[in-house]
């Protein structure tokens, strides 16, 4: 159960002015800049084979792209809103609302603001957020590196690192969808 304030909070996240992409940590609304064109589209190509498999294996989830809500309930952080998701809970009864629980699978594709120790802090950061709140298997698309950080939940650590040539998955949140990392 959401409480007034986290509710107040969540209002306050749908009705932001701008529309733009945030998020609710440590009890506030944290904007999210705009990404740029590899960032985008690494995260748009994603989003289109999450699509596709989920075209070919109805009933097995969903697939959503950028700026999408999912409200959690963290003691840090009640929403994400990662750059590609894979979801396998209910949409809910209005489908305009966000969406209740982290995704099973999420991406966070790297901007140019992403690089850095202190982005390096706050990216694994928000990878530990993912898991406590259920999330399975958690991409880190470094865009400049040309690889993706693949972080389980079952092994929270250390990723598994794909790099340009490799065949990158999901499992097990995922089953059986796969990715080159050149794409």
């Amino acid at each position: 159960m959401q409480t007034t304030a986290q509710e107040s909070l969540v209002e306050r996240l749908y009705h932001i002015p701008e529309n733009g992409k945030a998020e609710i940590i440590r009890g506030e609304i944290v904007r999210m800049s705009p990404t740029g064109a590899r960032p985008g589209r690494a995260a748009l190509k994603i989003v289109l084979s999450l699509s596709e498999y989920e075209y070919l294996n109805p009933g097995t989830g969903y697939a959503f792209g950028d700026n999408v809500g999912f409200l959690v309930t963290l003691p840090d952080r009640g929403s994400f809103s990662p750059d590609a998701a894979w979801y396998t809970g209910p949409l809910g009864e209005d489908e305009m609302d966000f969406l209740l629980g982290a995704p099973i699978f999420a991406v966070e594709a790297r901007s140019k603001g992403d690089y850095g120790p202190k982005a390096e802090r706050a990216i694994l950061a928000k990878i530990h957020d993912y898991f406590a709140a259920g999330t399975v298997v958690v991409w880190d698309v470094d865009t400049l590196g040309g690889s993706v950080n693949v972080w389980r939940s079952s092994m929270p650590a250390e990723p598994n690192i794909y790099r340009a040539g490799e065949i990158a998955n999901a499992e097990p949140a995922v089953p059986g969808w796969t990715m080159t990392v050149a794409a």
